[in-house]
């Protein structure tokens, strides 16, 4: 009996009535999305979509699934990391990858049960896609992706790129000390999180701390905690974000702005690997791994006095400096796609004379801005499926 009879024999899924099975279709490929919710219009399943692996991630968090139909050509995770990712944080799910020009299911990926093998049918069912209509920008640019973009959301196959993602990987399975440099809106925030993600403490806590964002009177309890009546508001004792990254990894975020008197505490809990809370004479281990980042000139601060230069090279043990958008010029229609993909429900493209003018523009804001300069052109295009030059407000 051959594998599609097999499946067409299967026990049937839930009886009416009962509740919807989860489903999240992942794909990069709009069309192919649509294509398979289709094929699963009539069944009884409750289906979401992803266009990235990162995108899953955050559903699959938010939102128990059952099965995950997986197109194998991810923009932003190779699909083995991405997989192993899947199969550490939801081990129950099963996955259905599918060919990404056909659809069709390639195998599942455990011993399915009715409910999975009943999904293969379904979509098995469906037509093939139509191969006959152009590929889009992202569909001829995947294989560059999956090559060159293996950090969640960081588009990109400009040589800086491949650079960049070469050093996250190899530092991301060590407990080494990562600084990450460059100028505000690279991404830094996204590499920070793709160390975490890609290293053995993925499953742990991921704590953010803007060393910006504070009042510098509140930053050290935040950091360090305090105990009752350690200063006026203490009502009850709280560990800081430091222990309460225990395991996991700590993001110390604009860390050039941390201020000096607490520059010496950090470096301590750095070399110590110990924390004393705000009016305590206890100190605790804690086991973190620490990932900074920064838009300043440390090596300058460090000349200036306004920064440690002790801390300078505890913090600066792997550096990782992303490159400005102006110096990516190749990634720049690449990102344009993306961000059009996520603003806009339909497919849309842009017009050469727009693209030209992007490619004018010196993006002082970097990816960022890119991204603010395309979700708006994405609500002025409305209905149109062409962005065109008065769109682009730059």
């Amino acid at each position: 009996m051959s594998t599609a009879t097999a499946i067409s024999h299967c026990v049937p899924m839930a009886c009416a009535g009962a509740e919807a099975i989860g489903v999240l279709i992942v794909s990069s490929n709009q069309g192919l999305r649509c294509e398979l919710r289709e094929r699963l219009r009539a069944g009884r399943w409750s289906v979401q979509e992803a266009g990235s692996g990162a995108e899953a991630l955050e559903k699959l968090s938010s939102e128990p699934m059952s099965v995950m139909v997986l197109d194998p050509g991810l923009p932003d995770l190779r699909v083995d990391d991405f997989k192993q990712m899947i199969q550490n944080q939801f081990p129950a799910i099963t996955l259905i990858p599918v060919n990404p020009h056909t659809g069709q299911p390639v195998a599942v990926s455990a011993s399915p049960d009715s409910i999975s093998l009943e999904l293969v049918r379904q979509i098995g069912a469906g037509a093939a896609l139509n191969s006959g209509s152009p590929p889009s920008v992202r569909e001829l640019d995947r294989e560059g992706l999956k090559v060159h973009n293996a950090i969640p959301e960081f588009v990109g196959r400009a040589v800086a790129v491949h650079r960049m993602n070469s050093l996250v990987h190899m530092v991301a399975p060590r407990d080494t000390t990562v600084l990450i440099t460059g100028e505000s809106g690279t991404g830094k925030d996204l590499v920070a999180r793709a160390v975490h993600h890609l290293s053995p403490r993925r499953q742990k806590p991921f704590v953010i701390i803007n060393c910006a964002a504070i009042p510098e009177a509140l930053l050290e309890a935040e950091l360090f905690g305090f105990v009752k009546g350690a200063f006026t508001g203490a009502v009850q004792s709280r560990i800081g974000r430091i222990h309460a990254a225990q395991g996991g990894t700590l993001f110390l975020d604009e860390i050039g702005d941390l201020p000096l008197g607490l520059q010496s505490k950090l470096l301590r809990f750095l070399e110590q690997g110990e924390v004393q809370r705000l009016g305590s004479t206890d100190t605790f281990r804690v086991d973190v791994r620490v990932v900074a980042a920064t838009n300043c000139n440390l090596r300058q601060l460090v000349q200036q006095r306004c920064f440690r230069e002790d801390l300078f090279y505890r913090l600066s043990i792997f550096p990782v400096e992303l490159a400005p958008l102006r110096e990516r010029v190749e990634d720049i229609d690449l990102l344009a796609e993306y961000f059009l993909a996520k603003f806009c429900a339909n497919q849309v493209t842009l017009a050469p004379e727009a693209t030209e003018l992007l490619h004018q523009h010196i993006w002082p804001g970097n990816v960022r801005e890119l991204r603010n300069v395309m979700e708006r052109a994405s609500i002025l295009a409305g209905t149109e499926r062409l962005i065109l030059p008065q769109h682009i407000l730059i």
